[in-house]
């Protein structure tokens, strides 16, 4: 059982670590460009994952060997030259790098597969270990795209929605804000999310990896 975990943590953790850090270093080059170098100031504008890390979120990450978060990037909308373009571009640059990533490791898997055909034979004991980190790299990053894009705070689509509603809109969905993170616990616990999203990330899953999975 110990094993099986350990084994699991070591396979899921490193792409996990990669997608958190890519998400939240693209925030930070997306405020920037749109003219906000408040988190560049910060160190925020990196790929050290030392530096996006939270400790509860890492916690998590090693608790469960999946789900885990990193610190958002500090942003402030009153730099940015159009402060809704920016909410928008911003609150997308996180979600859209890691469909990035995932196409990325999927080219990665083709060129592996197609290439290691040797070290399949040679050496199995490495080859199908880094062959599945970056299978889960392609799911890891898929499924964090696609929930940081549901519209609940403090989840970046609740930044996109609120951004495009009208104004008095926009502000009645700001009063939200404060249940947010009871919202999704209850959604993730209740086991709401992983029925509704699951089909669908495997289904992107198997798209990018040409129905591998």
């Amino acid at each position: 059982m110990i094993q099986e975990y350990i084994q699991r943590l070591l396979l899921t953790a490193p792409p996990m670590l990669l997608a958190l850090t890519v998400h939240e270093a693209a925030h930070a080059w997306a405020a920037l460009k749109m003219g906000d170098p408040t988190a560049k100031m910060l160190g925020r504008l990196t790929l050290n994952p030392l530096k996006h890390l939270d400790p509860i979120g890492t916690l998590m990450l090693f608790f469960s060997g999946l789900f885990g978060w990193a610190k958002p990037v500090p942003v402030n909308p009153r730099n940015f030259r159009n402060i809704k373009q920016g909410e928008i571009i911003v609150s997308i640059a996180g979600p859209g790098s890691n469909l990035v990533l995932a196409a990325i490791f999927a080219v990665a898997v083709r060129l592996f597969s197609a290439f290691g055909t040797g070290l399949a034979l040679t050496m199995p004991g490495v080859y199908k270990p880094v062959l599945i980190m970056m299978e889960m790299g392609i799911i890891i990053n898929i499924a964090m795209a696609i929930f940081n894009m549901v519209p609940i705070p403090p989840l970046d689509g609740s930044r996109v929605l609120g951004a495009v509603l009208p104004p008095r809109q926009s502000y009645a969905f700001s009063r939200v804000e404060p249940y947010g993170f009871i919202i999704l616990i209850v959604l993730m616990y209740t086991g709401v999310f992983a029925r509704l999203f699951s089909p669908v990330v495997y289904l992107f899953a198997g798209i990018f990896l040409g129905g591998r999975i």
